[in-house]
């Protein structure tokens, strides 16, 4: 029972989520959210993603937060790290909004990407310089929620005013009704020849019928009987059918000799082609009824990984992005200490050290419970057969019986027995014996009897004490491999904060902190196990007096009852 709760307070300690301070106390509420990339299959690094952030009542407080959203504040995990963000919709009165983030990068695995978004500073005004959510190589992105189509960089602007749906992918979208939807030709979203480019969008078609999704020069995105088509000046390429009635997202990428499709974040098509210069005016929807929301251009080749985060976080139900509420008192009582915080500035090393030990510290335990059940054990059957023994007269050489199984006396008092058994003492004689002699030991003998014994009594010894170098290996190593751990540990963040240049107590304090966890582990090895080795030895060292107080007593009433 103690082992299950040394384990479970270990558990506990370690795994306890990290404890963040309040960024601000003028802003009484925060929604956290935490980016899950395994919905997306990312088992690589995505680096600037513009993440779109659906705000409602169920992930944000939309009474604490003023009406117009101007003291919105998105910061990092870390709870330090300003994040820029633009506000595309801020509906307070039906509590709905979206913003977009941007993510600087973005770590694979479960839950390992976090944000903050701030509120309920009725003195905050619009941060300035808060940027578009979008990073520098984004070329346009048409939200195509207004009615002059303007984009979030300020370059591009429809050249007739929008027929806008409110019920859109994110927020308004356009409803596309044969006629194309132009946009001037603008130098600022030209892409220059043998560059790179990413185009993605979204559709919701509401037949499958032929039309131009997009054209910009000499490259075209379409569809035909539903199929989507591509042609990037010379080079063609097809692949991927649309369902009608469904929003579905769309990509282009040109880049290293290759142009590639995708349709919802998986690729359908690709074929080697050189990027031609791509400029003029940009149509959209000739020939297509449906909707069309968020076309984004940008001038660099968006990674597989980038494209599927895209589609889990902006699509219908954007089931990557989970976020619930907080305020500054509930959050100061979630707090559960900095061991959180030690956890993740852990680096390899010591990660490798602590898993070392803490196979160290189960093996320990087993060896400890073990023992300790087998000590108990042999205590209580030696207290029995002892007393059994002492009180036999004629019978002292016929005490079997399984109920001393466990005992190491009764062994002792069989292998005895079995030596005297050959000597034929002890054993009845025959029926049709009657005048048989009883026979005697000799002095010889009996030292023979002795040294037998005296055989499985170290035998009975080594099996007391085996595995307890187990112990002793935790109690001496642990310390030593925490050490070290802890020295390559720091040794490590000194040479991090060498390379960047940055000597403040923020840089160095939770790397030495967590560089110290590693001997922290080694302790909590050391110490558990000398206090059960000290115990368990005590035990045994007490059985094994036993032994020989026994050994000496049983070749005394042998001596007695059958020498010479």
């Amino acid at each position: 029972m103690t082992m299950r709760y040394l384990i479970a307070l270990l558990s506990f300690a370690l795994l306890s989520p990290a404890a963040h301070a309040w960024w601000n106390a003028d802003w009484p509420q925060r929604s956290r959210l935490v980016l899950d990339t395994t919905v997306a299959g990312v088992d690589q690094p995505v680096q600037a993603l513009p993440l779109a952030v659906r705000l409602h009542s169920g992930n944000f407080d939309f009474l604490a937060a003023k009406d117009d959203g101007s003291d919105l504040r998105v910061l990092a995990g870390d709870d330090k790290t300003p994040l820029a963000f633009r506000v595309e919709r801020f509906d307070a009165v039906n509590e709905l909004a979206l913003i977009w983030v941007q993510l600087p990068q973005v770590a694979p695995g479960s839950d390992k990407t976090q944000l903050h978004i701030y509120a309920g500073n009725a003195k905050a005004t619009v941060e300035a310089g808060a940027g578009s959510g979008f990073d520098a190589a984004t070329l346009s992105a048409l939200h195509l929620g207004t009615a002059d189509g303007q984009d979030a960089q300020g370059r591009l602007k429809s050249l007739a005013p929008l027929n806008v749906e409110k019920a859109g992918l994110l927020g308004s979208a356009a409803r596309l009704e044969g006629q194309p939807l132009r946009f001037a030709a603008q130098d600022a979203v030209r892409v220059a020849a043998g560059g790179a480019l990413t185009l993605t969008l979204w559709f919701k078609p509401e037949t499958l019928g032929d039309g131009l999704l997009l054209q910009q020069g000499v490259l075209s995105l379409s569809l035909q009987e539903g199929r989507l088509q591509a042609r990037v000046g010379a080079a063609s390429l097809s692949g991927g059918s649309l369902n009608a009635g469904a929003w579905q997202h769309l990509a282009l990428t040109l880049g290293q000799g290759q142009a590639q499709l995708y349709l919802n974040g998986k690729p359908v098509a690709q074929v080697a082609a050189q990027t031609p210069a791509i400029e003029g005016e940009l149509r959209l929807g000739e020939g297509l009824k449906g909707l069309m929301d968020e076309l984004q251009m940008a001038a660099t080749l968006r990674s597989p990984q980038w494209l599927a985060l895209s589609v889990a976080t902006q699509g219908v139900e954007g089931q990557a992005l989970k976020g619930s509420m907080e305020t500054a008192d509930s959050a100061a009582g979630a707090e559960q200490g900095y061991m959180g915080i030690l956890v993740k500035n852990l680096t390899t090393d010591a990660w490798v050290v602590i898993i070392l030990c803490g196979l160290m510290f189960v093996v320990a335990c087993w060896v400890m419970v073990v023992k300790a059940m087998m000590v108990s054990k042999a205590d209580r059957a030696n207290r029995s057969f002892l007393q059994r023994f002492r009180t036999a007269k004629d019978e002292l050489l016929h005490l079997g019986g399984q109920e001393h199984g466990d005992s190491s006396l009764y062994r002792l008092y069989s292998a005895g027995v079995r030596e005297l058994n050959k000597r034929d003492i002890g054993t009845q004689p025959p029926a049709d014996t009657m005048a048989a002699t009883p026979r005697s030991l000799s002095d010889a003998s009996l030292n023979a009897v002795k040294a037998a014994v005296d055989a499985d009594m170290v035998r009975e010894s080594h099996k007391l004490n085996s595995q307890m170098v187990l112990l002793t290996i935790a109690i001496s190593g642990g310390p030593f491999l925490g050490l070290l751990g802890t020295v390559v540990g720091v040794m490590i963040t000194f040479a991090a904060i060498a390379a960047a240049g940055d000597v403040n107590v923020n840089a160095i304090a939770p790397g030495i902190a967590a560089a110290l966890l590693a001997t922290v582990a080694g302790l909590g090895v050391a110490i558990p196990a000398l206090f059960g080795y000290n115990y368990l030895a005590s035990r045994i060292k007490n059985i094994s007096a036993d032994m020989q107080i026994f050994v000496d007593e049983f070749i005394t009433r042998v001596a007695e009852d059958y020498g010479r």
